[in-house]
């Protein structure tokens, strides 16, 4: 099944059926391609807009990143039900059996592979939008902040798929040093998309209600 091929009606009803993929490792790769879908909404309705000209080369920068970034985290969520598929095949083989031998680790390394991918994509997704922060229509501020929370939950989900295939590797060292890198990246992401939601680090700020945009965004 090529994920991308599904409407999206298909593709719920495939993540709701009885098979294990898709699944949580898809949604969380196909949650950091909507959080760049989004983001790349906010700059095409800011370009163009005689008082946001000044930042017309950061609107083609983002655009271009977004776009990459949403077709690459599409293309993480078919990685990762297909690293999963390969793995679940092994842990039907018995212990000691020659392909389980041969092919596990490089099965264990893709199935971590993917979901860490998928969430260094969310905190690229974040950097663009925190630059897009007071240089995009004040309007669409709820939308930016959408953006940003789709790809803080995407980093998050993703990170939980790197953590269950941690203790299939054989090398305890180096599950404990991705692990690390994993809870290192969660912070990142929650701070940037804090700044982005308009949060303090220490909690929700509080602001005047006449600081606060106009209450629409888009549909």
């Amino acid at each position: 099944m090529t994920l991308d091929r599904l409407t999206v009606r298909e593709l719920l009803s495939s993540v709701g059926s009885r098979s294990p993929t898709p699944g949580g490792g898809a949604a969380a790769a196909l949650t950091a391609a909507l959080a760049a879908a989004v983001g790349e909404m906010v700059v095409n309705l800011s370009r163009g807009k005689p008082a946001l000209a000044a930042h017309d080369d950061l609107y083609a920068e983002a655009l271009r990143g977004l776009a990459e970034l949403r077709g690459g985290a599409l293309d993480l969520a078919q990685a990762d039900a297909e690293a999963y598929g390969r793995l679940s095949a092994l842990f039907r083989l018995d212990r000691g059996e020659e392909r389980r031998e041969r092919e596990w680790d490089e099965a264990v390394d893709a199935a971590i592979a993917a979901p860490r991918r998928v969430m260094d994509t969310c905190l690229e997704i974040l950097d663009l939008l925190q630059r897009l922060l007071g240089a995009s229509n004040p309007n669409l501020g709820s939308d930016l902040a959408v953006a940003a929370v789709l790809a803080e939950a995407g980093c998050r989900a993703a990170a939980w798929n790197v953590r269950a295939n941690l203790p299939l590797l054989r090398d305890p060292q180096g599950a404990l040093r991705i692990g690390s890198e994993a809870d290192a990246l969660i912070d990142r992401a929650r701070t940037i998309a804090g700044k982005i939601e308009g949060r303090r680090d220490e909690g929700r700020e509080t602001r005047d209600e006449s600081e606060r945009p106009l209450p629409f965004g888009s549909g």
